[in-house]
């Protein structure tokens, strides 16, 4: 049990499950990577779990150990920052299915002591957050204060929402959707068929090589970021400009100033996260549904929570667009949920959670304290 912890503790949880998961398996033991920063108060009470998107992992305020950049998530977790460390024990885990600690495809399978590959079971939404629960069990949290993520983490915020209604005061739900639509799953798909079509994939066999399908990764990742910005910011970031050159090469290589910044994207991209991550992280978004775990109706999901909802979306964010943000609130709205929504201007798009904007970190902050007030 954790009482206390230093700003930016990094630990992994090996827990012994067994994680019963939506597509049949069971997950026995299973290790869960972690974050932790600030103090957990003596009835734990201050608890805040930060949920991260496709790519993130649990450094969400700590440079990145293998890149050395800072956390994802840096201008927003941190001592007087929106999600304040000060007043707040903030955990961030690294979701199973991914490859920076957490049980997943890269990790070994305790049966044969080799790298599970794609004899790791196929993962949900809700799976992740079970295994978020198993970890906060073994941390003595019984209760959050609130759930907090955007995109992906919005999903599995949602998810615990209506999973453990009871251990959920308040969830901040950004950038997010209730399910997958044909859209996304479309562009998914694009990045999983480059993987797989990569040679060096091989079936997903790749560890003992250690020359994993960097190209096809690449490309996976290229096709994905493109989904995560606007054409507005596109157009003002690069135009039509040329990259380092004056005129047309006349050839295939990266004459614009957007193709050379998407190859760096896919390029960097491959030197922290694992191929078979991606497919398996990318199938679980792709699977997810809320109304469809609960008969149909999203409304009841949410039916008799008592939990506090604000929602937030972004103008430009055609992934997961604003609409799809209404269609939560109105089921929260249909269930009785006590919920709030706005949506922000910006021209970067679905990405825009992540960057500078004063606007996301006013709404975070009185969101938090209105529930340091209940």
């Amino acid at each position: 049990m954790l009482h206390d912890a230093r700003f930016g503790l990094s630990r992994t949880a090996s827990l012994a499950g067994p994680l019963r998961l939506d597509g049949g398996g069971v997950l026995a033991p299973l290790d869960v990577a972690y974050e932790t920063y600030g103090s957990l108060a003596p009835d734990g009470s201050n608890a805040i779990l930060v949920c991260h998107a496709l790519t993130g992992d649990q450094h969400v305020a700590s440079n990145h150990p293998l890149t050395g950049k800072p956390g994802w998530w840096k201008r927003m977790v941190g001592p007087g920052k929106p999600i304040d460390t000060d007043r707040f024990f903030v955990i961030c885990s690294n979701v199973i299915g991914s490859c920076l600690g957490s049980s997943g495809p890269a990790s070994l399978n305790p049966a044969t002591g080799k790298p599970w590959a794609m004899g790791f079971p196929v993962l949900t939404i809700r799976d992740m957050v079970r295994a978020q629960a198993l970890l906060l069990d073994h941390l003595g949290i019984q209760r959050l204060f609130a759930v907090v993520g955007g995109s992906m983490g919005g999903m599995q915020a949602l998810s615990w929402a209506a999973t453990y209604p009871e251990r959920v005061a308040s969830a901040l739900v950004i950038a997010s959707a209730a399910r997958h639509s044909a859209q996304n799953i479309a562009f998914h798909e694009v990045g999983r068929q480059a993987i797989m079509a990569d040679p060096k994939w091989r079936g997903g066999d790749y560890y003992a090589n250690n020359d994993p399908p960097a190209a096809g990764l690449a490309v996976a990742r290229m096709a994905a970021h493109i989904t995560y910005l606007s054409e507005a910011g596109l157009t003002e970031k690069f135009g039509r400009r040329l990259q380092g050159r004056d005129a047309k090469s006349f050839g295939f290589d990266a004459d614009f100033q957007v193709e050379s910044y998407l190859r760096h994207q896919g390029l960097s991209f491959v030197d922290r996260f694992d191929a078979n991550s991606y497919l398996y992280i990318t199938r679980a978004l792709d699977y997810f549904d809320l109304a469809e775990e609960h008969g149909g109706v999203l409304a009841t999901a949410f039916k008799g929570s008592a939990t506090r909802f604000c929602l937030v979306s972004f103008d430009t964010d055609w992934l997961y667009p604003t609409s799809e943000s209404r269609t939560v609130v109105h089921a929260l709205n249909a269930a009785g949920a006590p919920a709030s929504f706005v949506e922000l201007r910006s021209p970067f798009g679905h990405d825009a959670f992540l960057l500078e904007s004063p606007e996301l970190s006013r709404v975070i902050d009185g969101f938090l304290r209105a529930g340091e007030r209940r």
